[in-house]
């Protein structure tokens, strides 16, 4: 990783943007302070949504962090198959006495108008998921000072990732809680990802660009493990929502080393996008026939989910994990950053000359 980039954190960790609520500024603030590399989720928020977050975070910490956007998506959902979901749906409304959603609420999450306010009032970092930036994109916040990261689930997302001139890949493992990062929802290959260590180790191969290793990263000797296979630095989503920083709700929290929730599965059936979800109510019973159209589903749903929050309901709520969910730790979220750094000594890992991290590698 570019020196200028790894001078922003001491510690090779970095905590995953996690849209919903979840990434709130108090606990982006906590991991940085501890020495890891905090992150806002701009997703499903207004542009003024996101800035206040940022103003917030400032006022709590001056260390850098970073902001997540998400790239606005093709029209490519099939409008009857959004409305039979719909129908499908009528009994879950009745029964949480709410509305549907309007599926056609908006496709790009407000992307320009994002964009505008970190080109105005620029972060160090800010990283993209569901596809790649362009050239334009990534050059312009490089004008500004800000790094950009950019999500890929395979090595072709690798390379085109490369080519846009971003700093670095963020490696997306199949074993991710939440949305896969996928550049094009294809439905054909909803089970067909690539565990963490394969991908890093492939796309390590392909490309020069630094890595950031994502998908059920719970322990440093897992960082180790990341970083032994060629990455700069591990992204951990789960193993921060757990703790009390978070803005989790509390059930979902719970859910993590619940026994009533034993694993994950993808699923499209709250979004209709492939995420990796703790295996409720909701997903076993709307999963199979969940269509593929993203944000229409995520819309629809919207209000089901909320509505099974308020009511208590955990096998109605989206309760995104990763696959290593049940080693869920409810540290405070400084002091788990400081746990996973000497679990990562522990491994046997020098901190300095891993993979670039301490001695810089290829980045701009």
């Amino acid at each position: 990783m570019s020196s200028a980039l790894t001078d922003l954190f001491p510690y090779p960790i970095v905590q995953a943007p996690m849209a919903g609520g979840v990434s709130v500024p108090r606990l982006a603030a906590a991991v940085c302070e501890a020495g890891g590399l905090g992150f806002l989720a701009a997703g499903y928020k207004t542009a003024d949504g996101m800035y206040q977050e940022i103003k917030q975070l400032r006022g709590l910490t001056a260390r850098p962090f970073g902001v997540n956007l998400f790239m606005p998506q093709p029209e490519s959902a099939d409008p009857s198959a959004v409305g039979v979901y719909a129908h499908q749906l009528a009994g879950e409304a009745a029964w949480y006495e709410t509305e549907l959603g309007d599926p056609e609420c908006g496709r790009d999450d407000g992307y320009d108008t994002k964009l505008a306010v970190l080109l105005d009032n620029p972060v160090p970092v800010v990283s993209f998921h569901f596809g790649v930036p362009s050239r334009e994109v990534v050059d312009s916040l490089h004008r500004v000072g800000t790094f950009a990261l950019v999500a890929a689930t395979t090595v072709d997302e690798a390379r085109a990732v490369e080519l846009s001139g971003a700093d670095a890949v963020i490696a997306q493992g199949v074993e991710a809680g939440g949305h896969q990062g996928t550049h094009r929802d294809n439905p054909e290959t909803d089970r067909a990802g690539t565990g963490l260590l394969s991908l890093v180790a492939q796309v390590r191969e392909a490309v020069s660009l630094p890595i950031v290793a994502a998908g059920g990263i719970m322990r440093g000797g897992q960082i180790a493990a990341v970083l032994a296979a060629g990455a700069s630095a591990a992204q951990l989503g789960t193993a921060f929502l757990a703790t009390p920083e978070s803005g989790a709700h509390a059930l979902h929290k719970q859910a993590l080393t619940n026994p009533l929730f034993v694993r994950t599965e993808l699923t499209r059936a709250f979004s209709g996008r492939p995420a990796r979800g703790l295996v409720n109510r909701f997903l076993r019973e709307h999963g199979p026939y969940a269509p593929a159209a993203y944000p229409e589903v995520h819309h629809l749903t919207s209000p089901l989910r909320k509505a099974a929050a308020r009511a208590g309901d955990a096998q109605g709520m989206a309760l995104w994990a990763g696959q290593g969910h049940r080693m869920a730790r409810e540290l405070p979220a400084g002091q788990l950053v400081e746990v996973l750094a000497a679990e990562l000594a522990a491994a046997g890992t020098a901190l300095s000359g891993l993979s670039g991290f301490a001695t810089g590698g290829t980045g701009r």
